[in-house]
This record gives C-alpha cells, sequence and structure tokens, in this order.
C-alpha cells in the first residue's frame, strides 16, 4: 500500500513520520508491518493481503497536530491520496458516533459545517483524477469534519453528564489524585488536595520498596497513609506489580528466575504490602499493564496467570478492598513493535472470561508526547475509545490522566508529540481537562478519574502537567476542574 502525501496541493518531499502504524479490520495493530516514507510516498509493507488502515500524526490548518487513522482499505498499485483518506475516515466516523449515540439533533451552527464538509469531499471523489485538487478540497473538508466532531463529542458529553449529575450518579470519590510523596509533609499542598479531590493514589513501586530482597521499606507510603489517613479521603495504591522494568526490583531482574519463581515472589511482596495497609487502604490497582509492558517476556497464559496471582494476593490479605487491573495504552499501539504483548480489549476479555476475581478495570489516559498511545488526539476520537470498553462487563476507573501545560524540547517537542487547537499553555491545559473531564464522566460505566499529579515534577511521565505550579500556585486547569467538582457537590 502507498499514499501519495499532498500539502497545499503539493506532494511534499519530506514528511515526518510519528506515532504511524498500521492496524486492521478489527482495530488492532498489524505486527512486523514496515511504514517509510520515500518519493513522496508513505509506503506500507506487511505479511499479508488483508485490508488495513494507517494511523499518524497529521497536521491540520487552525486545529492541531493530531493523531487521526485512515479507513480499511485493499492494497493496490496505484497509491492512494491520503489527504482524502484521512478525511473520508473523519466524516465516516462521526456519522457511525450521531449513530450509536442516537444523538441526530442538530447542534447549533454545525449544520450547515457538516453539509459544506461533506460537499467537499465529494468533490475530492469526483476529482480523484486529479490528486493535487482531490488533496486540497480533502483538506478543506478535514479541517470542517475534526471541528464538527469535536463538538458533536462535548455536546453529547454535556448533554448526558449533566443527567448524571442531577441524578447524584457520582460518588466522592470521583474525583481523584495521584499524590506526590516528596510534597505530602506541605501542608499547602494537603490543603490543595482537600480542596478539590475525594479520592487520592498513593504510588507504589517495588523496586523502591524492596530494592534488597526481603527488605522492606514502607518509610514513604507509611508517611503518606499517616498523613492522609484521616482526611476523609478515599485511598487507593498501586500498581502492586508492573512488569516495566522501571518498577522491578534489579535483584529480580538479575535473578534469571523462571516464572513460577517470580509469581511466588511477586505474590509474597504484595500480600506484604496489602497486609500492612488494609484498614487503611480502599482500593488497589493489583496489577498494571501486563497488556504492554513484559520485560520477562511471559507467555499469553502467564500473563493470566500472574493477573490472578496479584488479585488473588490482594483479596487473601483484604476481603473487602476493591481490586482493579489498570489496562495501559487503550489504542494498542505498542501491539505492532512489542513482543510478548496482547491487544486491550483482547486482554481484558481474557481477565473477564478467564474467570479472576477482580472489581474493575484501570486506564491510564496520557497525552502530548512522542510515545506509543500518547500522541495527541481528538476528542471524538477519546469519547469513542471509551464507548468501546463499554460491552465489558465491569466499571472503568480513569487511573493516570495528565496534559502538559507548556511544550518542551525532546518527546514532548510539539511537532512531534502534537498540538491540541495551540501550542501547550495553561489555557490550553484547561480547556482540554474541562473537556475530556465531561466527556469521560458522562459515561455511566466510568466511576472515577483520577489526575496524575497535582503538581509540576520532574518524575512525571508528562512534563509541566500539573494542575499546580512547582510553588503550589493553582493553574487555569485547577480552576476549571474547581468549578467541574462545585458543580456536582455543592448544588
Amino acid at each position: 500500500m502507498k499514499f501519495q502525501v499532498f500539502k497545499n496541493g503539493r506532494i511534499v518531499d519530506n514528511f515526518t513520520l510519528c506515532g504511524a502504524y498500521l492496524f486492521g479490520g478489527d482495530g488492532i495493530c498489524i505486527r512486523r508491518a514496515q511504514v517509510e516514507f520515500k518519493d513522496g510516498c508513505i509506503h506500507c509493507h506487511k505479511s499479508n493481503l488483508v485490508t488495513a488502515g494507517l494511523a499518524l500524526l497529521w497536521p491540520i490548518d487552525g486545529f492541531g497536530q493530531v493523531l487521526l487513522p485512515t479507513t480499511c482499505l485493499p492494497e493496490r498499485e496505484k497509491p492512494y491520496i491520503l489527504n482524502v483518506e484521512l478525511a473520508r475516515a473523519k466524516l465516516m466516523q462521526i456519522v457511525n458516533k450521531r449513530e450509536d449515540w442516537s444523538f441526530f439533533n442538530n447542534v447549533h451552527g454545525l449544520a450547515e459545517s457538516s453539509e459544506e464538509a461533506q460537499d467537499l469531499f465529494i468533490r475530492a471523489i469526483q476529482n480523484i483524477a486529479e490528486p493535487s485538487l482531490a488533496s486540497k478540497l480533502a483538506d478543506e473538508s478535514l479541517n470542517k469534519a475534526i471541528v464538527i466532531a469535536e463538538k458533536l463529542a462535548i455536546k453529547q458529553a454535556e448533554s448526558l453528564f449533566q443527567t448524571r449529575s442531577k441524578s447524584h450518579g457520582f460518588g466522592r470519590g470521583c474525583f481523584g489524585c495521584r499524590v506526590d510523596p516528596l510534597e505530602i509533609d506541605n501542608p499547602i499542598y494537603v490543603e490543595r488536595l482537600l480542596e478539590l479531590f475525594g479520592s487520592a493514589t498513593i504510588p507504589i513501586e517495588w523496586s523502591k520498596i524492596e530494592a534488597d530482597k526481603g527488605n522492606y521499606d514502607f518509610s514513604t507510603i507509611d508517611a503518606c497513609i499517616e498523613m492522609l489517613g484521616n482526611k476523609k479521603l478515599a485511598l487507593t495504591a498501586g500498581p502492586l506489580l508492573c512488569f516495566s522494568k522501571k518498577y522491578l526490583p534489579k535483584w529480580m531482574i538479575q535473578s534469571k528466575a523462571g516464572f513460577e519463581k517470580i509469581r511466588e515472589t511477586a505474590y509474597q511482596f504484595v500480600s506484604e504490602v496489602v497486609s500492612r495497609y488494609s484498614g487503611a487502604v480502599r482500593a488497589w490497582y493489583a496489577v498494571s499493564g501486563l497488556n504492554a509492558f513484559n520485560h520477562f517476556g511471559f507467555r499469553f497464559e502467564q500473563i493470566l496467570e500472574m493477573t490472578r496471582a496479584a488479585n488473588m494476593a490482594v483479596k487473601q490479605a483484604s476481603d473487602k478492598a476493591i481490586k482493579i487491573i489498570e489496562v495501559s495504552n487503550p489504542w494498542g499501539e505498542y501491539y505492532a513493535t512489542t513482543p510478548n504483548s496482547i491487544p486491550p480489549l483482547v486482554y481484558m476479555d481474557m481477565v473477564v472470561q478467564s474467570g479472576i476475581n477482580f472489581d474493575a478495570f484501570g486506564l491510564p489516559m496520557q497525552f502530548g508526547s512522542n510515545q506509543s498511545g500518547m500522541h495527541i488526539r481528538d476528542m471524538m476520537q477519546i469519547s469513542a475509545i471509551l464507548d468501546s470498553f463499554a460491552p465489558i462487563a465491569k466499571p472503568l476507573y480513569m487511573t493516570n490522566v495528565e496534559v502538559p501545560s507548556q511544550s518542551s524540547n525532546g518527546q514532548q517537542d510539539k511537532g512531534l508529540g502534537g498540538i491540541w487547537h495551540e501550542e501547550w499553555n495553561q489555557s490550553c491545559q484547561a480547556k482540554w481537562i474541562e473537556q475530556f473531564y465531561k466527556i469521560a464522566m458522562s459515561k455511566t460505566f466510568v466511576n472515577s478519574v483520577t489526575y496524575s499529579n497535582l503538581i509540576d515534577t520532574d518524575d512525571s511521565t508528562i512534563g509541566c502537567s500539573g494542575l499546580l505550579t512547582d510553588q503550589l500556585e493553582p493553574k487555569e486547569s485547577f480552576i476549571a476542574l474547581k468549578k467541574i467538582h462545585d458543580g456536582i457537590f455543592k448544588r
């Protein structure tokens, strides 16, 4: 498959591929596929002849730079026009989501724009024999379509959000925040935390707690529990287990132990932690990201067995605690390049079908970096991916949400991680958070939303993503979130 890339009606001779991957008709990424740009075309190589779509970071005048998919297309010798296929996919998504949502009311000002977007696309197809003209018409169509898509997603979310709010569908703990143990002794930090959040998540890293085998250092968690335990906060902690290299103790990595020994050691660690805090912690992230992070290369059935063991250990140590299985990267881009990984929905379905005793799934949403799953997407894509988790008969906790309040170099360069409407700043972060929270909390199966960090820290996955500055001054995002919070709980 080949895609010609046009800008302003001209074939480009230079194009940086960011976040690019191929996916099949089931939405699952295609493994061992190669995507490269040369001679004005994106060349897509895969090992079979199945229809496939291409997703990549794409610039849109007046909107930003977001990761967009094409529709699934058959292989052919003649190149497709990428501009046309991206517009086609966005228009199709609008039609499909309006039907899914039974949302046919005319949104003020959008009926005319919708007709214009469709007419422009029809003209692009009519002029497909003139790729330059077709690409320009498709660009105009996409420019209008993506604005329409976001406004529809927000309008639909606000309607359901208001309905849920009026029916008292939100618990006090639906607003959560992951705490920074280094700030827990700062009274201003704790005051800000209590001002907005009804639940707090205490981070747990096995590599720091059991740096030496059999020797546990609980001082950091003890300090958090001591400070927050009597503050009328619902306390959550985790992840207890995560098999990315960062979270694993060095002695375990170096031990070269087999699966049985690793499972036994992991079970022991979970038991130690949960037993110690069973009276204070209400919910545990029992295991995190095993669908994507698999440093030891566990096989399919071993991933399931480790998931089962983690939840069994929590239940054994604290029978009434809520057990959450966190699933990383909801779009599953990692599956294209990461061996021994499982697509997110496949993993979730496996866990449910296998009869593992747990209570909810967790889902992180982090955007603004040139890393798998973290490129900017528009709000309709976010709403649509959440809808795909609805059929799974378990509540969903948004466990780690963050976007930056300013752009930076490296992975967070605006040209690599993406742009949402404008270059990241406090106002842009606040607007994104407001829209995201309303979309997430409009879904009745979403139990709570936990923001990743209250204050800007060097340790966060997304830099400058805090709701407060490093001087503990509220950013616009804190104020916007407080407005949503007070609208629910101060009527």
